[in-house]
């Protein structure tokens, strides 16, 4: 994994040279994942926009999580485009680890899902705000340099978002599961930054460490649900008004050579 080592976030890393089905690699630069960037150093800026070229900044959190975190350093850099697409509904003060905590939410993530709720709460992302989703990945494919997805721990909001992107791109599933288990190599990094919030820290300090990690199964659960439920994801993106020429763009933005 490309990993991108940074003073204020340690989930971060570029998906170029990733294998596509045709035998070809993703491109560098195009597309990051990271967890939250509120603790940015001058030096972290510098690297993401002047050394990678990051020109977009996906941020998938919910408005209550923007409201309480407040400015980003990212936030104040001419140049760079912010996009807003929370995942999640709006309902109440929940950030995604608390959401999924609910009883209500558990219940429904259980209905959808059985086997792995974790999978059903992704699907709900689907079901719940798919026009934040396709949102999301309609500011990757037109974004004018490197575009930068993140959440808060970087691999469940983003993880689906990413799986989707790379899946249009033609990588395979095995491929989009490596890189979504690719986080657990993080997690305790990523949990110790998140108890460091206000915000955060009360969901993570609720459930057992083991359970803020990705397990592959779960990925791989969700890309075969996208073909049993909705004939894959690029049937469910056009069904959801991501147009032929969205397609392509993001395609073309994703893949090397292009």
């Amino acid at each position: 994994m490309a990993w991108i080592e940074l003073d204020g976030a340690v989930n971060v890393r570029d998906l170029g040279d990733l294998p596509t089905e045709d035998g070809q690699k993703t491109a560098r630069a195009r597309l990051l994942r990271a967890d939250n960037l509120q603790e940015l150093s001058a030096a972290d800026v510098a690297k993401l926009v002047r050394d990678i070229g990051v020109t977009t900044v996906i941020d998938l959190r919910s408005s209550n999580e923007l409201a309480a975190e407040g400015p980003a350093p990212l936030d104040a850099v001419a140049g760079v485009r912010h996009a807003h697409h929370p995942v999640l509904p709006e309902v109440g003060s929940n950030t995604d680890m608390a959401a999924a905590a609910l009883l209500t939410r558990r219940d429904q993530d259980k209905s959808r899902y059985p086997r792995d709720p974790i999978c059903g709460h992704y699907l709900g992302y689907l079901e719940d705000r798919p026009d934040q989703v396709v949102g999301a990945l309609r500011s990757i494919a037109h974004s004018q340099g490197a575009a930068l997805v993140h959440c808060a721990a970087g691999k469940d909001r983003t993880g689906v978002v990413v799986a989707l992107a790379l899946t249009v791109a033609g990588v395979p599933p095995q491929a989009v599961v490596s890189d979504y288990a690719a986080s657990g190599e993080r997690t305790e990094a990523i949990m110790d930054r998140l108890r460091r919030s206000r915000l955060y820290a009360g969901d993570i300090n609720s459930r057992p460490a083991d359970l803020h990690r990705p397990r592959p199964g779960t990925m791989t659960a969700f890309l075969e649900q996208m073909d049993v439920r909705y004939g894959g994801v690029v049937s469910w993106l056009t069904d959801h008004d991501f147009s032929a020429d969205d397609l392509n763009v993001l395609r073309i933005k994703l893949r090397a050579g292009a």
